[in-house]
């Protein structure tokens, strides 16, 4: 491991192993979604708009094989991106899973990363908090999505990061539909949007 300015272990260069490791990675958490989380037919999502097929990520970052990959996969993602960050989250319920498999994948590699749940709404009682989970304010943080159509809901999530005073890096998927969230994001929020899979890899018109 190697230390950045910033101060957060990043992966020194990778030995051949290690990148076989994560082509064999790469490619069952592929065929898993394949298997699990496409779901042909006619659908409307929830940005409005109709497809002929939907994504159900929920059957993979929930499922016990499906779900340590998808944390190395973006742990790989975000390293190969050059993005340095302490904390992982998003807009809750869609992001929860996903950064907890980042946070885990980070544990098995020696590396300290906190999860973080971000509120539809900031709650009128309590401590009032929209950002749940290790304070976020004045570190270095990646707001993931499991997929994204419109970028509404990473959208959403940066906005409260960043008033809870996070410095949102990127925001992450596991796939992207390609259908303009890519755009949106970084043109609304400013920072890189990355993704672990396009629809055309996963052979989805």
């Amino acid at each position: 491991m190697t230390e950045t300015a910033a101060g957060t272990p990043q992966p020194a260069d990778q030995p051949a192993d290690h990148r076989a490791g994560h082509a064999a990675d790469r490619q069952r958490l592929k065929e898993l979604i394949g298997e699990l989380a496409v779901v042909r037919g006619k659908v409307t999502l929830s940005s409005g708009k109709e497809a002929d097929y939907y994504i159900d990520l929920r059957r993979i970052t929930l499922q016990h094989e499906a779900a340590p990959l998808v944390g190395r996969v973006i742990r790989t993602l975000l390293s190969e991106a050059g993005i340095n960050y302490v904390a992982v989250g998003g807009l809750t319920m869609g992001a929860d899973p996903v950064g907890t498999a980042v946070m885990h994948a980070a544990a098995q590699d020696g590396v300290a990363t906190d999860t973080f749940v971000v509120r539809k709404a900031q709650k009128s009682h309590g401590m009032g908090r929209q950002v749940e989970g290790p304070s976020v304010e004045g570190r270095k943080v990646v707001v993931l999505e499991d997929t994204s159509t419109t970028g509404g809901s990473a959208l959403t999530a940066v906005d409260a990061v960043r008033a809870a005073g996070g410095i949102v890096q990127a925001v992450a998927v596991i796939v992207d539909r390609d259908t303009g969230a890519k755009e949106h994001i970084e043109a609304t929020a400013g920072v890189p949007y990355l993704f672990a899979y396009s629809k055309n890899d996963l052979g989805l018109d």
